[in-house]
């Protein structure tokens, strides 16, 4: 596996838009404060000219110019490393564009995203051999202040951390939030959250108490293995973590970009923790999804799972809901599983470094992540 060089003092943080360019609010004003931030901090930016660009579908602008730009920017010297301006809905179609080739023979570097910039990330670690961050696309860092997770990136992408911990409270879907409480409806973003076109610069509105789930493989007061899982209040995982965004992973298998048997197969004296979390996929779409990617075998030398919580449709259906859509084709593997983790949609989120040997402890209902660079 390899490593970049962490961003130093004064270094330079290129830009770029593979997925949505920062050209509406609340995120164009959102990723202009945090060049504001960023050069406070000495940091010099190198923007991309899809950046602040919105005449593609589901992305910034074609795919021809978003492969290319994002190509460009990996392989060019002037910047140190890379964060995405943002998650979308058709990265995918970029991919032909994108020069794998050249930036697998290229010096590694940083880039950091999440949701749709999963297909960047998965496909860096898998066929680059290459580490990246599963984090924070650049309008989160224009928030005033910054949650601890923001900071927790920069320090990853810097070199000053190596373990994050969860935060202990996590921000509800507005919608979901507003249902619950109809007193707030309409009150909201006058100074108390949620970032709109006039209020682009709040903070996460955190309120929901973390409440994190565990599950063991099955074992009896004798000692005797049961069939299925057992809930717990601790855990504990080690392996290489791989993963990413449920909806993006499953449209990569099966096509010419889905190398993962064999890079599972590299690595398989380590194991892996695939951490996984959905945007838009309901309850039945997560079980599908972890059916396709068991079938395909990628859950082959699994260590454990970890999921984070569900953006859009974590409601049960039909007498199904959330942990068994996951728990069906995990107690296959008869590996640990921790379940509503902060990764993914629903922040804050933990940074990831994609690719890094992870050792994952659950305890008193918090979580500590480690990550070693091997």
């Amino acid at each position: 596996m390899k490593y970049p060089e962490f961003l130093k003092e004064n270094g330079c943080i290129g830009l770029v838009a593979p997925s949505f360019g920062c050209n509406i609010e609340p995120y164009r004003s959102s990723f202009e404060n945090a060049l504001k931030k960023w050069r406070e901090r000495g940091c010099r930016c190198d923007l991309g000219p899809n950046c602040r660009e919105g005449a593609g579908i589901g992305i910034s602008n074609t795919p021809e110019k978003c492969g290319a730009e994002l190509t460009e920017y990996y392989l060019r010297k002037e910047n140190d490393c890379l964060i995405s301006c943002g998650g979308g809905e058709l990265m995918c179609e970029i991919l032909e564009y994108v020069d794998f080739e050249a930036i697998k023979k290229a010096a590694p570097k940083w880039f950091m995203g999440y949701s749709d910039n999963t297909n960047m990330t998965f496909l860096l670690t898998t066929l680059c051999d290459v580490a990246c961050v599963y984090g924070p696309c650049a309008p989160a860092f224009g928030m005033e202040p910054w949650h601890p997770a923001i900071a927790d990136a920069m320090e990853l992408l810097e070199g000053k951390r190596r373990a994050v911990e969860s935060y202990g409270l996590w921000e509800q879907e507005r919608s979901a939030f507003e249902s619950a409480h109809p007193q707030a409806a309409g009150a909201l973003c006058d100074g108390q959250g949620y970032k709109d076109e006039e209020h682009p610069l709040l903070p996460y509105f955190c309120t929901q108490q973390l409440r994190l789930r565990a599950f063991l493989p099955g074992v009896g007061e004798s000692g005797e293995e049961r069939e299925g899982y057992v809930p717990k209040d601790a855990a504990v995982m080690k392996g290489r973590l791989l993963g990413g965004c449920m909806d993006c992973l499953v449209n990569l298998l099966g096509t010419r970009f889905d190398q993962v048997r064999a890079f599972t197969q590299r690595y398989r004296q380590d194991g892996f923790i695939w951490f996984l979390e959905s945007c838009d996929l309901n309850v039945f779409g997560i079980r599908r999804a972890m059916w396709q990617m068991d079938q395909a075998g990628w859950f082959e030398h699994v260590k454990g799972f970890l999921i984070g919580r569900p953006y859009c449709h974590g409601q049960e259906m039909m007498g199904l809901d959330q942990y068994q859509a996951v728990l069906e084709t995990a107690k296959r593997h008869g590996v640990p599983v921790i379940m509503d983790a902060d990764l993914g949609h629903l922040p804050p989120m933990m940074p990831l470094v994609s690719g890094s040997m992870a050792e994952i402890v659950m305890e008193n209902n918090r979580l500590r992540i480690t990550m070693d660079y091997v």
